[in-house]
């Protein structure tokens, strides 16, 4: 039975003077959004996004809605992460000054264990300065 009926499916399809397509479409205003420094989509954050959508008659603020919730966490999470990395990078750049403080020391006391000029040499270096 199952079989009749794809094929029925299928000669309807290839006859059909329409074509059906898969791919995907762009979003209305999505290029204009990102140009005005918004979001891609009116959903992803703002007042419409982020305040809740109704209050209850003496003024107590209705309970937060789930998609509230989890965008939330997520940027509760994202904070989390850039506080995390940028004390990595801190961290990163003491080290580095500190290694170059270290390659400064180890070059002046390399220069201080040199032999020093002695006699007419010591001499003609001192009378000029």
């Amino acid at each position: 039975m199952a079989a009749p009926v794809r094929t029925l499916c299928c000669s309807v399809l290839r006859l059909s003077s329409r074509h059906f397509s898969t791919t995907c479409g762009l979003q209305a205003g999505d290029k204009w959004r990102k140009e005005h420094g918004l979001a891609r989509t009116g959903s992803e954050y703002g007042p419409l996004t982020d305040l809740p959508d109704w209050s209850f008659a003496d003024g107590r603020p209705a309970p937060p809605m789930k998609g509230h919730m989890r965008r939330k966490q997520e940027r509760e999470v994202i904070a989390r992460r850039i506080v995390m990395l940028s004390s990595e990078v801190d961290r990163g750049i003491e080290a580095w000054s500190e290694k170059q403080e270290e390659a400064k020391r180890m070059e002046q006391h390399k220069k201080s264990l040199l032999l020093k000029p002695k006699g007419k040499l010591l001499m003609n270096k001192k009378s000029p300065s």
